[in-house]
């Protein structure tokens, strides 16, 4: 084993991401993925660090014919055997990179084509109640309705396609990885390239969300309070609206697929690692949420406000999820 496989298979033992090691030896964490894609190699001061760091011998490190042994062995974040790692071969991270790519802009689109379902079925009523079209109201709304259920069934459609498509990938998500060797620096690689693209475009994505309210305030400065150019204002904003989010969930979602890859960010070891102890506590917790939820609508009838409880419940399981954590920690 050479000595870029070593310190990713060490930094991987210790759950340590990129950045933690870069912290640890105070070097950046283009270094680490430098010495981890064999592109570089560090000097000797480096290795006696991290020599320290990782409580191996630097002839381990070094010599490529020394196995890992018992006495110098790196501690494991979790001694739990249920916490296995997958394999990761470089061509099914090359696929996995690709089907990201290809299902960011089946997805954004479909939530673009969601959030634009009912701008016909506004513009239309509101035309009809004019009489402004020569329609009646049942057709009015019959054609509205029917392009609001065209879309979000092509919408729909999209999601589950993008879900079927990349299946034989969901274990990225919650599973510890065990990338073979280059895989962390072909990755790094391309999330470096890829970052300038992911700013200006969740900066655009933003901005385009924020100022979809203006064809509202253009409008009331042309027309005054008029309800009618008030109400046709509205697609204009879904408009911007949907489009912003496309630019965000696309992004993301490419952005995303890299780090899973690298076990950074939302996806680091320990992070995965907790939500694997805390699979029971949140299908116990979502269950009865579910329950109290259709308990108190159904009961009374308020189905205007009771979705209050989602929002809140989304909030509570986090605060459940660290209490819970914090008391598996002091057992």
């Amino acid at each position: 084993m050479i000595l870029a496989d070593k310190i990713i298979e060490l930094r991987k033992k210790n759950g340590w991401s990129q950045e933690d090691l870069a912290e640890k030896l105070d070097v950046s964490r283009q270094s680490i993925s430098k010495w981890e894609g064999a592109q570089s190699i560090p000097d000797m001061n480096k290795i006696l660090k991290l020599s320290e760091v990782f409580s191996v011998s630097t002839d381990y490190l070094l010599k490529d014919e020394i196995e890992l042994d018992i006495p110098g062995e790196a501690p494991k974040v979790d001694t739990d055997s249920s916490f296995k790692e997958v394999p990761v071969s470089m061509e099914e991270a090359n696929a996995f990179l690709a089907y990201k790519n290809q299902a960011a802009s089946q997805i954004a689109l479909g939530v673009l084509l969601c959030i634009l379902s009912p701008t016909l079925l506004i513009a239309l009523a509101t035309l009809q109640e004019s009489a402004r079209i020569p329609l009646s109201e049942g057709k009015a709304v019959g054609i509205g309705v029917l392009f609001l259920f065209l879309l979000v069934g092509v919408g729909v459609a999209l999601f589950i396609k993008s879900s079927i498509e990349g299946g034989r990938f969901h274990y990225m998500e919650k599973e510890l990885l065990n990338t073979a060797y280059g895989v962390n620096g072909m990755v790094q690689e391309k999330k470096s390239r890829f970052q300038g693209t992911y700013t200006s475009q969740m900066i655009l994505g933003i901005f385009l969300c924020i100022i979809a309210v203006s064809p509202i305030f253009v409008s009331m400065i042309l027309y005054g309070e008029d309800d009618l150019h008030t109400a046709l204002a509205v697609p204009f904003l879904l408009l911007f609206v949907g489009v912003g989010v496309f630019l965000i969930v696309r992004t993301n979602i490419i952005w995303d697929s890299m780090n899973m890859l690298l076990e950074q960010g939302e996806y680091r070891r320990e992070k995965k690692m907790d939500e694997h102890k805390n699979e029971t506590v949140g299908q116990i917790y979502w269950c009865s949420v579910t329950a109290i939820y259709l308990g108190y609508s159904f009961i009374t009838r308020r189905w205007d406000i009771s979705w209050i409880v989602w929002p809140v419940a989304g909030v509570g399981y986090g605060a459940v999820c660290g209490i819970v954590n914090s008391f598996r920690t002091k057992i």
